[in-house]
This record gives C-alpha cells, sequence and structure tokens, in this order.
C-alpha cells in the first residue's frame, strides 16, 4: 500500500517527488469480487464488533439550494441513526441516509487499535459497483480532535457525474463508499501514526462526512485539492452517503478498560420471538428496544441479575443496554 508522507515539517520537494509518484501509481483496487480488491465482506470473519453509538447531523437533499424539500424538509430523512449500529448486512435498505455534507460520528464499545493490515471497515449502501455516494473518513482518540485519511479522487472533473452516473472504484482511494452493499471500505490506521494528538492504538470515535460531489462551489476536495466528482445532485430523502455499520477488525484489549466497559449478548439473533441477554455487568440501568421507525417498543429500569429474556414480534429492532455507558445492537425476529 502506497503510503502519504505525514511529517509536516518535511521539504516541499520530498512532498513533491512524493505526490507524483502516488499519482502516477493508479489504479486504485478495483470493485468487490474482483483481482486486487480490498472489499471485505459483511459477514468476514475478521470483524471483532461493531459500532454502538452513534451521533448524526443530517446534511441537506440539495446544497446548492438549500430551499429544496423533499418530504417537507430539505434535510435527508431516510433511516433512522440507530441502523447504522451492529453487524453490517448486504441488504440495501439498512441504511442512514447522511445528505449533503452530514456527518456521523460512531463510537464503539471499546477502543479500535492499529495492527497488521486493515483496522476497520465502513460500509455503504451502493446498488451496484459502480453506483456509488462517498465520504470522508476522520478519526480520533479523544473525541474533540479529528484527523482525516488521506484521500484521492482520479475522476474526471470536465462533466458532472450526476444523479445517476456512475464511478469507477479504481480511481477511488480513502474514501468511504467506495464499494457496494455487502462489501466494506477498509482503513489502516497506520497511515495516521505520525500524527500529533492522536493515538492510533486507542481510536474511539470515527467521524463519516458526505462528499458534495458536485464540481461548483459546493464541492468537497480530496487530499490533493481535486474536487471529488460523484453522484450529485440527489434531492431525494435519501440523498447523500448511506451508512449502513462500521466494522472493527483490532479490538484494544486492555484488561482494566474491558471491566470499565459494559458488554452483552443476545441469543439465539436472529430469533423466533425469544431473546435472552446476559452481560457482565452485575446489574443494568436500563434496557430499550425501539423499531425501525425509531419507535420504543419496549422499556425497563433498574435490572438487578446479569441476564433478562425478553419475546418481541416479527421484525427488525434496536435493543440498547445502559450500565455507565451505552451499547446497542441489531435484533432480528423472523
Amino acid at each position: 500500500m502506497t503510503q502519504f508522507i505525514k511529517n509536516k515539517k518535511t521539504s516541499f520537494l520530498i512532498i513533491s517527488v512524493f505526490i507524483s509518484s502516488f499519482v502516477l501509481s493508479q489504479p486504485y483496487a478495483p470493485a468487490a469480487g474482483e483481482v486486487g480488491s480490498t472489499a471485505i465482506s459483511f459477514d468476514d470473519s475478521r470483524f471483532v464488533a461493531w459500532a454502538t453509538g452513534i451521533e448524526l447531523t443530517r446534511g441537506y437533499v440539495n446544497i446548492e439550494d438549500t430551499l429544496i424539500e423533499y418530504d417537507g424538509t430539505n434535510r435527508a430523512s431516510f433511516g433512522t441513526p440507530e441502523i447504522a449500529l451492529g453487524a453490517a448486512t448486504n441488504i440495501a435498505t439498512d441504511a442512514v441516509s447522511l445528505g449533503d455534507s452530514g456527518i456521523a460520528i460512531l463510537t464503539f464499545n471499546k477502543p479500535i487499535t492499529n495492527g497488521l493490515d486493515y483496522d476497520f471497515a465502513i460500509f455503504e449502501n451502493g446498488l451496484n459497483d459502480n453506483f456509488l455516494e462517498l465520504a470522508h473518513v476522520e478519526v480520533s482518540s479523544d473525541g474533540i480532535n479529528f484527523f482525516r485519511f488521506p484521500s484521492h479522487s482520479a475522476t474526471q472533473t470536465a462533466t458532472p457525474v450526476g444523479s445517476f452516473g456512475s464511478l469507477n472504484p479504481t480511481n477511488l482511494y480513502n474514501l468511504a463508499g467506495k464499494y457496494r452493499v455487502g462489501f466494506g471500505t477498509p482503513f489502516d490506521l497506520e497511515e495516521l501514526k505520525d500524527e500529533v494528538g492522536l493515538d492510533v492504538e486507542k481510536i474511539t470515535h470515527i467521524k463519516i462526512i458526505d462528499v458534495v460531489g458536485t464540481l461548483g462551489e459546493k464541492g468537497t476536495t480530496d487530499s490533493f485539492g481535486n474536487k471529488i466528482n460523484d453522484l450529485f445532485p440527489t434531492p431525494f430523502n435519501s440523498g447523500g452517503f448511506d451508512l449502513n455499520a462500521v466494522g472493527v477488525i483490532h479490538e484494544y484489549n486492555n484488561l482494566s478498560l474491558q471491566k470499565e466497559h459494559l458488554d452483552f449478548s443476545i441469543y439465539p439473533n436472529p430469533s423466533r420471538g425469544i431473546i435472552k441477554l446476559q452481560w457482565n455487568n452485575g446489574s443494568i440501568e436500563e434496557i430499550r428496544v425501539v423499531n425501525l421507525l425509531g419507535k420504543e417498543i419496549f422499556k425497563e429500569k433498574e435490572i438487578n441479575s446479569s441476564s433478562f429474556q425478553l419475546e418481541l414480534q416479527r421484525g427488525m429492532y434496536f435493543l440498547s443496554v445502559k450500565s455507565g455507558n451505552v451499547v446497542t445492537k441489531k435484533v432480528i425476529i423472523e
């Protein structure tokens, strides 16, 4: 993998030579399933954990004209934030839309650490290998200071891709959404190891920022200052980057830290109706269940045991357990 020079004191001459060699290294990895692809399947055994918390700031359905509305709002509105929590799927409707320049900040039960090769992957709901919506990716080890992965878009910038155009994955590097639904775009923390103020051994937050694909004034750029040409405008409730999940490959394993954080299991999952919860804490402050529409259908407080049984009707739910921190997982009832 080509590495970016991150030392800000490096001479301009060295940086110029590096950038030239980097651009000439095209093409980048191809679509999922092709030789040389870096795509990781949603059911890959390398995933050890998934995002458990999300803070969502929706973007506009059309940032170039913020008066444009869809279903009575000028902001993206498809999906509930909780859809992005828990394991990834290969179902296109299992996503929350960020809208133009929308932002999602994901948190985890335990920090992500810099291991060998890729450390986490981000899943979008692209309908095929070329109908892609992109996003920048930033990480933080304190929840305050975020650092962006270096990225590159070699897609032409002479003409707009348009609302229903296509992108070639071999022109894209370090942009989430490079791969179709069911396949995650992986990221390697090694690329950010020299950033002052970032501890790549204990990443606590991942920020995903929708790429505004217009070639106009509102468009966003890659690390070289190139406009990133992707689907635009998408003036619908599902506009912008559509987040399905964030999977962890390398998890920080400090034993004392594990004891401070809540973890729980659900089984069976999927279930025919009855599920059992079991956790590592002696008591739980609250159990809460919401459906796909975000409606709360169950809440129980102060459970003084290490397990709980619950019966639900057929459907998909988001079950949250609170004990100091809050952990949310998907539940499927068949």
